[in-house]
């Protein structure tokens, strides 16, 4: 008797347990008003030549690509920290040598005018070969975003992007690598 109690009684709390799984208000405002990166234009690949070598196809070192950003936020007080995940991916080229090379990329977040309010520089490292295969890395980095209330954090973006050199960036320009 009791056993078929609870089992008519073990639906309603279940329902009862998992309504209370959803997202609190500060974690929703938290996803509601997290600034989605964006990657900037002519910087989601780098192709990088061997030193002093000529922009060559036999020349190349590696080819690096932004492929994948994304973000997801949590509500402190009166500031909102960014868990910013980058993916990069680099193929070795014929002229790599042997050890690690570093991939330059860079992070900026701009305020509703547009204006770098703070702006970092960071390194991949891939231990790359001649014979070996594309690599590739999460890089994972945290932003804290002032404000007064959550709703000021609709107007920050956030930039992404690889940091070539103004050769390689004219070279993505010139061969349509964006």
């Amino acid at each position: 008797m009791i056993g078929r109690k609870l089992a008519l009684l073990a639906p309603l709390a279940l329902a009862l347990a998992l309504g209370g799984c959803g997202r609190s208000e500060k974690e929703q405002l938290a996803a509601d008003y997290c600034p989605q990166p964006f990657q900037v234009q002519d910087t989601q690949t780098l192709t990088r030549f061997a030193p002093g070598s000529g922009q060559d196809p036999r020349n190349v070192v590696f080819e690096a690509g932004l492929l994948n950003t994304r973000a997801a936020c949590s509500l402190g007080k009166r500031q909102m920290d960014v868990n910013l995940i980058v993916q990069i991916a680099v193929t070795p080229g014929p002229a790599v040598g042997s050890g690690v090379v570093s991939v330059p990329y860079f992070v900026r977040v701009l305020d509703g005018s547009g204006r770098i309010v703070q702006g970092q520089e960071f390194n991949a490292d891939f231990n790359l070969s001649a014979s070996g295969g594309r690599r590739g890395s999460q890089e994972e980095l945290t932003l804290t975003l002032p404000f007064e209330k959550p709703a000021d954090t609709v107007n920050y973006r956030i930039a992404v992007g690889l940091k070539p050199t103004p050769e390689e960036l004219e070279y993505n320009r010139r061969n349509g690598r964006r």
